[in-house]
């Protein structure tokens, strides 16, 4: 028996270990299961090479908890070690590595929870354990050895009596992490860090009821056997190939990741790409609606099989943090902060692709089958406009999908949509005026009286509208957005024509007068000659002010603290009703105000703006006129 001591110059190595990545204690498990698995894959490795004479056979990992004994056994039937490379990889390499990584980590490594990303993962053991023991013997025709460390920079290394190849690690859990020793904590780790692992991974053993024979008589009783219990898919959809996959596969596979997700996803994207790096991968659009606070962290991040993070900021472009789904790739640098990440090399790489490869996707399926894509269109609008608004490359692509939806469900590409109203709804200086609206219900008016003159009236309704039609009218000139609701229709597009006013002008200077007596000072009052048929008051919220206060209260954009202005209204009222001049003419004050104040509130009810006290008193003058 030889015993040593671990070539490190930091005594306490252990405790720092422990302390430094305390935050993250349960990947001990990942990281000893995914050295099993490596030893696995190696070894298959050396077969198919020739410089190992031995049969694979079909190995699997085992993970048995032993509760009374305070121990856990991680088994597995890889390469296996010989005496001189546990003295060489576990006491040389492990720890000087070990100490090492604190040395240089040790200010971030709490935060980043990426100890094992260091291929170091053996020492995590250590984190809940007092003591660990490694019985292994390599498939070279060499004796089995034991190698046992308490903790302390001393260890033992004696010969041992195992006969299979492969390694047993054996965990004598410390009191701390007692919680370790719960079969469905461990089940639970398995199921979260392991779950498509490459190689079978056991965990106890389940109960199978065996079919019952076509020949069985009536009173016979299923035949039962216990069989390994595997927790894992070694073959996720993922590493296949799309053309190995049909739509029930992707839809599975989305049941697997998810399976308390009710609700089938949408449509899927398959990334497989091995140039200028490697990276697999499927996204799913889940169905998102208007939503701007919808949980993000649903995209997995996989490294070879093997379970890292939810976390895929700075990878997964942020527009697409929407998504749910699954990236594999071993090109990604885990070993660097998340600021470093952002600006690795690879890494923007990585995200550029996955840009594109989501456009193209997007155009595909816009082409293949347009009605579907309408269909689907206000479950991913969110995404895609954050998309144009975030990222230059999705942006310039966009345009062969995007769409503008009407009121009327119809839906146009911005192309299309040029063309459609460049005849009808270009102004008198030639410049192309779209109409939208934010709320059918609310602005059901105003979209009235634009379909009266033959207008298209578009239903843009997400919370981002605001920044993105001022981002689209920057790129495109001669172009501009106008909600329907802010300024008389004629004024919306003004053509050569102007309806002649009924009133002359010191008539209207006394209207005006008279009016602006009773009106509030939150509306500005527009004298306007309309067609006598028109509403005699209709209230307008001016698009410039109204679209400044919306963008700064989805941040960015707008004026500085315009989000917390009080809200400013046009009153516009039709010098050519006959109201108008009812107002002008009577001689009685207070009739004067009352027809003011009750077109007044008439107005604003039409714009859902009467409400509380006002609406009360508002009907209940009503209902006297009619007495």
């Amino acid at each position: 028996m030889a015993t040593g001591k671990i070539n490190v110059s930091v005594e306490n190595i252990f405790p720092l270990i422990k302390k430094f990545l305390y935050s993250d204690h349960e990947i001990f498990l990942r990281e000893l299961v995914s050295n099993g698995t490596d030893a696995t894959l190696k070894l298959k490795h050396l077969i198919s090479i020739g410089e190992a004479k031995v049969e694979y056979g079909n190995p699997i990992i085992e993970v048995k908890v032993d509760r009374e004994g305070k121990k856990i056994h991680i088994i597995d039937q890889g390469l296996g070690m010989t005496a001189d490379e546990v003295e060489k990889y576990i006491n040389q390499v492990a720890f000087s590595g070990a100490e090492e990584f604190l040395d240089k980590y040790k200010d971030s490594a709490k935060d980043s929870g990426i100890i094992g990303h260091f291929g170091l993962g053996f020492y995590s053991a250590f984190m809940v354990a007092e003591k660990v023991e490694i019985i292994t013997k390599s498939y070279k025709d060499e004796p089995a050895a034991h190698w046992t460390c308490d903790g302390s920079p001393e260890f033992t290394l004696e010969p041992a009596d195992k006969t299979s190849r492969g390694t047993e690690i054996i965990l004598h859990i410390a009191e701390d992490s007692l919680e370790f020793l719960d079969d469905s904590k461990i089940s639970g780790l398995l199921n979260k860090y392991n779950k498509f692992m490459p190689i079978p991974i056991k965990f106890g053993t389940r109960t199978e009821t065996l079919p019952k024979p076509e020949d069985a008589p009536e009173d016979y009783v299923n035949e039962t056997v216990e069989t390994d219990n595997i927790i894992n898919n070694p073959n996720p959809a993922w590493t296949k190939q799309p053309s190995e996959l049909s739509d029930e596969d992707y839809k599975n596979f989305y049941r697997e990741l998810y399976p308390m997700q009710f609700e089938e996803p949408l449509f899927h994207i398959h990334l497989n790409v091995d140039y200028p790096f490697n990276l697999t991968g499927i996204l799913y659009f889940p169905k998102l609606g208007n939503d701007m606070q919808i949980q993000k962290d649903k995209i997995q991040l996989y490294q070879n099989q093997v379970y890292v993070t939810d976390n895929v900021e700075g990878i997964v472009p942020e527009f697409l943090t929407m998504l749910k789904g699954v990236i594999d790739s071993p090109d990604i640098p885990l070993n660097v902060s998340r600021s470093g990440l952002q600006a690795d090399g690879a890494v923007k790489k990585i995200s550029n692709y996955i840009t594109r490869k989501v456009a193209d996707k997007l155009k595909a399926l816009f082409n293949e089958n347009r009605a579907d894509f309408e269909a689907k269109w206000n479950d991913i609008k969110i995404v895609l406009e954050y998309g144009m608004l975030s990222e230059e490359k999705f942006y310039e692509k966009a345009g062969a999908f995007v769409l503008y939806p009407t009121v009327d469900d119809t839906y146009f590409t911005l192309e299309e949509l040029k063309e459609k109203l460049k005849e009808n709804q270009t102004d008198k200086d030639g410049k192309l005026v779209v109409l939208y609206a934010g709320n059918k219900d609310a602005q059901h008016s105003y979209i009235e009286a634009a379909k009266d003159k033959g207008y298209e009236v578009l239903l843009l309704d997400s919370p981002i509208i605001s920044h993105l039609i001022q981002k689209i009218e920057n790129d495109n000139s001669g172009l501009t957005f106008v909600r329907v609701d802010s300024d008389h229709i004629d004024n919306l597009i003004k053509k050569e024509e102007n309806t002649i006013s009924k009133l002359s002008d010191d008539e209207k200077a006394a209207l005006k007068t008279s009016l602006e007596a009773y009106i509030p000072k939150a509306y500005s009052v527009q004298l306007e000659a309309m067609d006598s048929q028109a509403a005699p008051f209709i209230i307008t919220q001016p698009e410039f002010m109204r679209r400044m206060k919306e963008m700064s209260q989805t941040g960015g954009g707008g004026m500085f603290g315009m989000g917390n202005m009080p809200e400013m209204y046009n009153l516009v009222v039709n010098t050519n009703s006959d109201l108008a001049s009812s107002i002008l003419n009577t001689e009685d004050k207070t009739h004067q105000e009352h027809l003011v104040k009750q077109a007044l509130d008439l107005a604003k009810l039409s714009q859902n703006l009467l409400k509380g006290e006002a609406l009360t008193a508002f009907v209940k003058r009503s209902f006297e006129m009619i007495k």
